[in-house]
């Protein structure tokens, strides 16, 4: 059998040989020490993986239940919190989704129809439309200021229409007004998600604290420091971490998904407010 070539992938260089052919006492030891260390990793690691292998739910639910009264405070403070947020995302994204086909519809009909009066009657077809609370309220501002000048004057020529023209101002403040109050209805529980994912990452770690406290309290008073001591109290504790982690991110997702809709439905918002204003300056002009 030929000999095995030398270089980088050589198996020469592996190991160091004596001039007898075979390994010197010391590289022996070393062999020895390193492959007595890799079967030790070996058979750590298929632990590990035989535990993660034969986890169940139920086990996860018996270490809750074994854990201390702290720690299950704290689970049942951040299952709150979780409940609590997915059931607004699961509101909002509906009620936005409903939110955005009515604007949608309601200006189809606001381009579609020519008098003010019809589209103010259709205006509660679109309940959830924040177009449709907009233009209600410029719907209504308007028709009490042009119902101000006929009282004033009793010609219903130019100089209505010159007040109309001249009161553009308080309409635009009374749309701006309507609209801050649709943005404020529809940010309404989002401040709840900003501080789930503020929060709860703090309180599972203050569990974790804790736990960890008591385990090395246990492990002290037990006068014994093998892991097997400490690893139940340190993997109570690290439960705790999971679930605020578990609570925090889909409120933080849904945080910032819900806060740019209503960063684009702002944007709808001040359009359809300068359209509107446009055609009132067009027919009072």
């Amino acid at each position: 059998m030929p000999p095995l070539a030398s270089g980088a992938g050589s198996y020469q260089g592996l190991f160091a040989r004596g001039e007898t052919g075979r390994d010197s006492p010391e590289v022996g030891k070393d062999r020895h020490d390193g492959l007595w260390l890799e079967l030790e990793v070996v058979e750590l690691s298929g632990a590990m993986i035989g535990v993660l292998a034969q986890g169940s739910f139920g086990s996860f639910w018996s270490l809750i239940l074994q854990s201390g009264p702290v720690a299950q405070a704290v689970l049942l403070i951040l299952l709150f919190f979780s409940v609590f947020s997915w059931a607004i995302i699961f509101k909002k994204y509906r009620i936005y989704k409903e939110v955005e086909q009515q604007s949608v519809e309601f200006h189809e009909e606001f381009q579609r129809r020519s008098s003010l009066s019809e589209i103010y009657r259709e205006c509660e077809s679109f309940p959830l439309s924040p177009l449709a609370g907009i233009f209600k309220s410029g719907y209504q501002e308007l028709t009490h200021r042009v119902q101000t000048a006929k009282a004033k004057s009793e010609s219903s020529g130019q100089v209505q229409r010159q007040a109309v023209f001249d009161s553009i101002n308080g309409l635009q403040r009374t749309l701006k007004k309507a609209a801050m109050s649709e943005m404020l209805e529809m940010e309404r529980s989002l401040n709840w998600l900003a501080t789930t994912g503020s929060v709860t990452p703090f309180i599972g770690l203050f569990g974790t604290v804790v736990g960890i406290i008591n385990a090395f309290q246990g492990l002290g008073e037990g006068g014994t420091t093998t892991i097997q001591a400490v690893a139940p109290g340190i993997s109570e504790a690290l439960v705790a971490t999971a679930a605020g982690l578990f609570a925090a991110i889909p409120a933080v997702i849904g945080y910032n998904h819900f806060v740019n809709r209503l960063r684009q439905f702002g944007a709808e918002m001040d359009d359809f407010s300068a359209e509107f204003l446009n055609l009132i300056e067009r027919s009072f002009s």
